[in-house]
């Protein structure tokens, strides 16, 4: 008896195209899924949002998907995963991925010591999600906390190799570079872009923990255990893959940038717009390739 499949899509959001670092990583382990994402530029970003409104805003992207027939939910935004998780379980029947377990899981595997850092935004340190998360793996682990909220802007402006980026590494991780850290979450799927970076600073000794990396992995084991994988596809067949952004960026750097996440070309990508609820697609307008089929 031949094991089950599902061809329809994995949807995933994030508050901008932070969380295509998890897409790639769908990508590397999953070549035969097809992925929806929706990147939502024209409000990031989430993390100086009050819970109420990334609430709300993970609410009506996560319809946007559903209503695209999607089969699972990777919520890789730190933000939306520590403030909306709950109310997107209670409210969606399809299986949902957050980004905190999966990196706290990975967290305590890589500390036998207990001593784990996080970085994230303003909004991820102040909810306290992963603290919780690690206590609940490791009830004798320590947890130390950076918010560093200029990280996303600094990445999606492109610049990361700046030496204003490295500035405010330095000044942001001072502390936690005295703490003798095992670990270190990266909180935010910003973050990975500037992961040489941070691991330069922090030190060989330190393993960094990309949440949005372990969250695909955590997807990857879903879908497995509920015979939700799609199937290989015929020859000259394959995925068929969409981007949506809320806004269209007008910085040239937008698709360089957003490629260096992705660590491949951009499929097609649409922009959609919010007069009223619910979201509605923008016809004809793309962003890059106009004309091209979804990759």
């Amino acid at each position: 008896m031949s094991a089950p499949h599902d061809p329809r899509p994995i949807g995933v959001f994030d508050s901008g195209i932070g969380g295509l670092t998890a897409v790639r990583e769908l990508f590397r382990r999953l070549p035969h899924e097809s992925i929806v994402y929706f990147g939502d530029t024209a409000r990031l970003p989430y993390g100086n949002k009050s819970r109420e409104t990334v609430t709300r805003f993970a609410l009506e992207i996560s319809a946007f998907l559903v209503r695209r027939d999607v089969k699972c939910l990777v919520v890789a935004c730190a933000s939306a995963s520590s403030h909306a998780l709950d109310e997107l379980r209670a409210r969606f029947t399809l299986p949902i991925v957050g980004v905190i377990e999966p990196a706290a899981r990975a967290a305590v595997a890589a500390s036998p010591g207990g001593r784990i850092g996080v970085v994230g935004t303003l909004a991820t340190v102040g909810s306290g999600a992963f603290p919780h998360a690690v206590q609940a793996l490791a009830p004798g682990a320590g947890v130390r906390l950076r918010a560093c909220p200029l990280f996303v802007p600094l990445v999606e402006e492109g610049w990361l190799d700046h030496p204003v980026t490295r500035l405010v590494a330095e000044e942001y991780l001072a502390e936690l570079r005295a703490a003798q850290l095992e670990s270190l979450i990266l909180g935010c799927t910003h973050y990975p872009l500037i992961a040489p970076l941070i691991g330069e600073l922090m030190g060989p000794g330190v393993t960094l923990v990309d949440s949005g990396a372990e969250a695909a992995r955590a997807t990857v084991d879903l879908l497995a255990g509920r015979g939700l994988l799609a199937p290989v596809p015929a020859p000259g067949d394959g995925p068929r893959h969409h981007f949506y952004l809320s806004d269209e960026p007008r910085r040239r750097s937008f698709a360089r940038v957003a490629e260096s996440f992705l660590g491949r070309p951009l499929p097609q990508v649409t922009v959609v717009d919010q007069t009223d609820l619910p979201w509605f697609e923008r016809p004809h307008v793309s962003t890059t390739r106009s004309g091209e089929p979804d990759a």
